[in-house]
């Protein structure tokens, strides 16, 4: 089964998403900074989409939002995700980390 480039483009992000959040010591990051870190990896989508996409990353349990006011949504990293990160479990339309090393 072959993906299509915004199927790819969503599931490369939502990894890069939940990578960012475990870079950080307590596991949370703002909207805005994903979007940078998006923006890094070429992925630059308005706010719009980033707010959809970690609302998705939310419904799976891979993350939680909070929606502390104004236009600004905090993303915190679950178990769940964590998991994933550490290819315990998969997450479908969530793109796999490679393994360590490769």
């Amino acid at each position: 089964m072959t993906r299509d480039y915004k199927t790819e483009i969503r599931e490369d992000a939502r990894l890069i998403i939940l990578k960012a959040l475990s870079a950080q010591t307590d596991e949370r990051l703002h909207s805005g900074f994903l979007a940078r870190e998006l923006n890094r990896f070429g992925i630059d989508r308005p706010r719009e989409w980033i707010h959809g996409e970690l609302d998705w990353l939310a419904q799976m349990g891979a993350i939680t939002v909070a929606h502390p006011g104004g236009s600004v949504v905090v993303a915190t990293l679950t178990e769940k995700g964590a998991r994933h990160l550490r290819r315990a479990i998969v997450i479908e339309g969530v793109e796999r980390p490679a393994r360590p090393g490769e």
